[in-house]
């Protein structure tokens, strides 16, 4: 929870993580499988969360997940959460690959030869997952060096912590007044510890409620991720 008593986005993130090992875990395709059998390791790409409400202290939900199915490289994944009544408060869909781990190099899709009982075409957000880029001028909002507490068992930067990294670029007056109901994020180069990451806003697009932030390593310059959100000003 944050200080709104509302559940974290990234732990929300953290949620959807754990929901989809377990899912792949039930298909017989798990993190251990992939890298005993195959030498891969699912990544997260791309990812889209709409928020109709967010979950507050104490109170129960439910998460449920679907895959589609798979295309050359990417393996698509869907989410619902829902309320202890049954409603839908968030919807969320993702984009994975598998990675080779010693080459650190992206694999297709047949590799794994991963099949499933039933073929999902439904949708939790009607959209499609793109490239983001910014449509203004990118300010330098702070600068953060990954250490111990931001590495997954891949060893890089987990997909969670990019979240904390972005909704810190904002400061205290501004989650007390905004809320953020749609966020879409490119997960594009990995980040080790050690490595130094620069912090951009792009808020050109503020009037119609659009804010952009992207993460660049400072040492060699490439891309880490790319957010676009949605905010809300609070009533």
């Amino acid at each position: 929870m944050d200080f709104k008593e509302t559940l974290k986005l990234s732990t929300l993130f953290s949620f959807f993580q754990d929901v989809a090992s377990l899912a792949s875990i039930n298909l017989g395709f798990g993190i251990h499988t992939l890298e005993q059998e195959h030498g891969v390791a699912w990544v997260l790409m791309r990812m889209r969360v709409d928020i109709i409400r967010n979950p507050v202290l104490d109170e129960e939900i439910t998460i449920e997940t679907w895959p589609l199915e798979p295309k050359k490289l990417e393996f698509g994944r869907d989410y619902l959460v829902r309320d202890r009544d049954g409603n839908i408060i968030i919807r969320a869909v993702s984009s994975w690959v598998i990675m080779d781990i010693k080459e650190r190099k992206l694999k297709r899709a047949e590799t794994i030869g991963i099949t499933y009982p039933e073929i999902f075409t439904e949708r939790a957000i009607d959209c499609k997952l793109g490239k983001l880029k910014h449509s203004g001028e990118l300010d330098v909002s702070y600068k953060k060096v990954i250490g111990y507490s931001d590495i997954d068992f891949n060893g890089h930067l987990n997909n969670s912590r990019y979240v904390d990294y972005i909704m810190d670029c904002f400061d205290m007056d501004e989650h007390e007044k905004y809320d953020v109901t749609s966020i879409e994020v490119n997960f594009m180069n990995e980040a080790l510890p050690g490595d130094e990451i620069v912090l951009y806003q792009d808020t050109s697009a503020l009037d119609s409620n659009q804010v952009y932030v992207e993460g660049v390593k400072e040492k060699d310059r490439r891309v880490a991720f790319k957010a676009q959100l949605k905010i809300t000003e609070k009533n």
